[in-house]
């Protein structure tokens, strides 16, 4: 039972507390603790009140769950109205399926029939199509002959919003509709022509994520050419060495990106990496033009056409559309080609499993560089709803009020952001009310984390979404027809299926993922790397893809046996050498191959280890040193090592702990052992 002062001690007025307290003394007795929460959740709690209260009465009302079997407990239940109005019900009601795993069963052992449904639901527009389904590269039957995918992306009426957007210190929304966007689109689209550039030629773009940017991805695919993504918080060398891999023959950029009332230079980092011809365009918008440094370069004034109609180039299903980079074990980032089929299994996740519906709004901080870039692109306009772009830090309150105002009803979040939000306290007091759903991927994520953010908009689901950019979205994930725990996955995402095997290739509750193909969003080809050798080679059984992601099979029973019932998993990182950091996806080799050319060095190991309360990954070096004349010290090397990291891969990668070793650990042929040095850190903390 609840004390008066317990809720004093969480900040509230004494009459507040005994009020609160004598409700929930009240409830505690008479209830399931499933039944309890729920019933506090509507009476009792609000996003007004500080969150250790929120955390007290969590705690409280499920003191005897057992979280080791079950993980944590459910803290978001959905209505009738919820399952009712779900995208997901709707579909099972016309396949006359009465529960949500016989829904999940069906789409993997139909997948054909599955794929091309979503398809048809999603109204997915075709040049040309086959009379009896073909199968495409993933191996999935569809009648998609010819296509181009942005044609489905301006499904939504004319006078729709299409984008809402915001710039850091300005309080003004600007909107696009459906027409002005598309109209720019065919501006670009016709840009690249007048320049030269044909079907098949690679554009690279690095800019930060705006309305513009938007519009120049699409005009890129509308134009029957593949964009070369590339995050505008690379340093050169990593822009240089996408820029090569991808065989880009232009690059979007911008002037100056505008940061916390800093402007950060963008376009002198491209020339630094010797691009292409480059199209800039100014940071501040409007009629201000950018200035260009080189001969060949053009401001976005002098690209864009005035032509407002273009004629799409249709294009095989296979092919590419974009180029985007995910770490492997080497140094070098694999590239991985979307292509025209890819979008779809990105715009079904967000159709099925984020319950998105037209004239809903999408807000996820990202970058075209990272595969949530196109992925809020297609999501949202394929589904015909509402892009919400920030133009700014998200760290603080302004991107809350942003979100407040734009009425954002899909917030999606890396978990390192949400942990900025909680520890500053930054978003208490906003109105959140719109919100739907939030989302959350790129990283593990803490529960007690995970509750706070629910918590801010009075309690809605995080659906977890983890997959990867060789996938086109998630694999694994959630949905608004099923409870949600903290953290927790609750089902495979539909039309796609996976087993567990151990370190010995046997089937296991707690292990490593393989896929089972086929998917619409699989990959099929790598361009500087062997598909078959990196995903496929070594199973435990043959048609089994290698994912790299470990994951716990948790029961999740309620006290109701209702079709809500079922498993919940708990994704534990990565097993092999690449992490997550800050939600990008970065290899061991990366980190290293930056990190050794100082000359204090003369080897490193980076190694990503989770908190003990779990959450985003650490990221620790182990260090040994050069025989010198002097010896740095920790702190010394700590702040070498990050500024090297900062310039020359990426300045959103934090360095925790540096531990100086006298050896690194060794196989018999000489590769590093970095999983001891994890476990060595495990013990540690």
């Amino acid at each position: 039972m609840l004390t008066v002062e317990q809720l004093v001690t969480c900040g509230l007025e004494k009459v507040e507390a005994l009020q609160i307290t004598e409700a929930v003394n009240r409830i505690l007795p008479t209830q399931s603790p499933t039944a309890c929460w729920y019933e506090i959740l509507r009476h009792v709690l609000t996003p007004q009140h500080p969150f250790v209260l929120h955390q007290l009465l969590y705690e409280t009302v499920y003191a005897d769950f057992d979280r080791t079997t079950h993980g944590p407990p459910p803290a978001w239940f959905p209505t009738d109205e919820d399952i009712t109005e779900a995208n997901i019900t709707r579909l099972m009601a016309e396949l006359h399926i009465k529960t949500y795993p016989e829904f999940h069963a069906w789409s993997i052992a139909n997948r054909d029939t599955f794929w091309q449904m979503m398809i048809d639901t999603l109204g997915i527009k075709a040049t040309d199509v086959y009379t009896e389904a073909q199968k495409d590269a993933t191996g999935i039957a569809t009648k998609l002959a010819k296509l181009n995918i942005v044609e489905s992306c301006f499904n939504a009426p004319n006078d729709a919003i299409a984008i809402v957007a915001q710039r850091e210190n300005d309080e003004n929304l600007i909107t696009f509709t459906y027409h002005e966007l598309e109209s720019l689109t065919n501006r670009v689209a016709n840009g690249l022509v007048e320049i030269g550039m044909e079907q098949g030629d690679a554009i690279a773009i690095d800019m930060p994520m705006t309305a513009e940017s938007v519009a120049v991805y699409l005009g890129i695919v509308k134009a029957g050419c593949v964009v070369v993504g590339i995050a505008d918080s690379f340093a050169p060398d990593e822009i240089a060495t996408r820029l090569r891999i991808g065989k880009a023959k232009a690059i979007f950029t911008q002037d100056y990106i505008n940061r916390a009332d800093k402007r950060l230079p963008l376009y002198e980092k491209v020339i630094a990496a010797n691009a292409p011809k480059a199209i800039v365009f100014s940071s501040e918008g409007g009629e201000d033009l950018a200035q260009t440094q080189r001969e060949a370069d053009m401001t976005w004034q002098d690209f864009l056409s005035d032509t407002e109609i273009f004629n799409t180039v249709p294009c095989h299903p296979d092919a590419h559309t974009n180029i985007l980079f995910s770490s492997g074990t080497t140094g070098e980032p694999k590239a991985i080609p979307w292509t025209h089929t890819t979008p779809i299994k990105t715009a079904a996740d967000a159709h099925l499993h984020h319950d998105i519906h037209p004239g809903d709004v999408l807000a996820w901080y990202t970058n075209l560089g990272w595969m949530m870039g196109p992925w809020l692109i297609y999501a949202s306009l394929i589904n015909k709803a509402t892009i919400a772009l920030y133009d700014g830090v998200p760290t603080g309150r302004d991107f809350g009020v942003f979100v407040q105002n734009a009425k954002v009803s899909m917030l999606g979040v890396v978990p390192t952001l949400v942990r900025a939000w909680k520890n500053t306290e930054c978003m208490h007091g906003l109105d959140w009310r719109a919100i739907r759903a939030f989302s959350s991927t790129g990283e593990c994520s803490n529960p007690e984390e995970m509750l706070f953010l629910m918590s801010l908009a009075g309690y809605k689901p995080v659906i977890e979404y983890c997959g990867g950019t060789e996938i086109g979205g998630g694999y694994i994930t959630g949905t608004r027809v099923q409870p949600a725990a903290p953290s927790m996955f609750t089902t495979p995402a539909l039309g796609v299926d996976f087993l567990l095997f151990d370190g010995n290739g046997e089937p296991t509750e707690n292990g490593e993922v393989f896929i089972i193909p086929p998917s619409l969003g699989l990959s099929t080809s790598l361009l500087n790397a062997d598909h078959n050798e990196v995903y496929f080679e070594g199973t435990p059984q043959p048609n089994l893809r290698r994912h790299g992601d470990a994951i716990e099979r948790l029961d999740n029973r309620f006290e109701s046996e209702s079709w809500l019932a079922g498993i919940k998993y708990r994704v534990h990182g990565r097993i092999d050498d690449t992490m997550n950091l800050s939600g990008i996806k970065v290899s061991s080799a990366e980190i290293e191959e930056v990190l050794n050319v100082v000359s204090e060095v003369q080897e490193t190991a980076a190694v990503a280890v989770s908190p003990k309360d779990g959450g985003p990954s650490q990221l620790i070096i182990y260090t040994v040193l050069a025989a010198s004349g002097s010896e740095p010290t920790k702190q010394e090397l700590h702040a070498t090592l990050q500024t090297e990291l900062s310039a020359h891969l990426n300045p959103l990668f934090r360095i925790h702990d540096v531990v100086i070793a006298d050896a690194l650990p060794r196989t018999a042929s000489n590769k590093i052992m970095r999983r001891l040095l994890r476990a060595r850190n495990f013990t540690k903390n």
